[in-house]
């Protein structure tokens, strides 16, 4: 049985409008569909990585199509409505989903309309603060799949942001694994411990790793990666640098060690998983990693939804204190 919405309501949603700046702007939204639901939103995280790079207008021409988000409005570079880790509570639809907490690859919106089968209720334990990592986790475990790593192995991650943290995090869960997370910010240093993982100085950075995943977003920070790695090992580079040119040094001994470098990024599936595992099985797994109390040490501050677009130049300035940051809600 489906309990549907009674009116069309004015929702409000966050509009990159150039570079730089962002507004809320007004729109209705109708009641849902048979096969739709309407959800109150209550909290939706921000990225660092992708949306500051929107934020910017940084995104390439190459790759407007590639990089248009789900329910993406408007077009790259701007104006464009754009975001994807909201949590929010169903208020009509199925009723089988009535006032479950559920999340959806959306931009940032009070009130929003979709599809049921892009809403995944949240499992027992999580809570809908923490929940808005899912996309991050799902990056991270993708990397994971991507890299080949297991028991045992030395792993060092450059790039203590949420991704690179949660990466390590996961890594050090593997039995016998090594894990040390590499970073220019020693207040990440908490963070890490937090999570169970070491962490280090660029200076004091391990060498002769076999994995080594690379998610600071900088040149220097990816010669780093590459120097970490012993012979024939796998350099994961999971940072995407937009329309920026970035040195990759592959002179010294680069080809003499064998060195693998390979990209990996969640929009696909990584190749050893993809015949049994669909997108929906492991956005699910991502939020049943999630129920780990010890990650709320990544959201590292609050915004108000209405505050948002005067808050949003300070907190994609380079440099800007902190991990991640969520909307919250009225």
């Amino acid at each position: 049985m489906t309990v549907e919405a009674k009116t069309t309501r004015t929702a409000r949603a966050l509009w990159y409008t150039a570079a730089g700046v962002a507004e809320l702007r007004a729109e209705s939204i109708a009641a849902p569909a048979e096969s739709e639901a309407l959800v109150r939103t209550t909290w939706s995280a921000l990225s660092r990585g992708t949306e500051r790079l929107v934020f910017n207008g940084r995104v390439p021409p190459s790759e407007y199509a590639r990089m248009r988000a789900p329910f993406q409005a408007g077009d790259f570079p701007f104006p464009v409505k754009y975001g994807y880790c909201a949590v929010g509570a169903v208020e009509a639809g199925p009723a089988d989903l009535l006032g479950k907490s559920v999340f959806c690859l959306h931009p940032h919106q009070d009130w929003f309309v979709a599809p049921v089968d892009r809403l995944t209720p949240l499992p027992d334990g999580l809570p809908a603060r923490r929940a808005t990592l899912a996309a991050n986790m799902e990056t991270a475990l993708n990397a994971i799949w991507d890299s080949g790593a297991g028991p045992g192995d030395r792993i060092v991650v450059v790039g203590a942001g949420v991704v690179g943290l949660l990466v390590a995090a996961i890594a050090a869960g593997i039995p016998g694994v090594d894990a040390t997370v590499i970073d220019i910010d020693p207040a990440r240093a908490a963070v890490a411990s937090a999570l169970g993982v070491a962490f280090a100085a660029p200076v004091d950075a391990p060498r002769e790793a076999d994995v080594v995943f690379h998610a600071s977003a900088s040149a220097a920070g990816l010669a780093l990666a590459l120097g970490a790695g012993g012979r024939e090992a796998t350099i994961v580079e999971m940072s995407w640098h937009g329309a920026d040119d970035t040195a990759v040094p592959l002179g010294g001994a680069f080809h003499s060690r064998r060195l693998r470098l390979i990209s990996s990024q969640v929009g696909e599936i990584a190749p050893s998983r993809r015949p049994r595992w669909s997108y929906a099985r492991r956005l699910a797994k991502a939020l049943e990693l999630l129920r780990d109390d010890r990650f709320d040490a990544l959201i590292t501050g609050e915004i108000p939804f209405d505050d948002l677009p005067d808050a949003l130049p300070a907190f994609f300035r380079p440099g800007a204190a902190g991990l991640t940051s969520v909307a919250r809600y009225p």
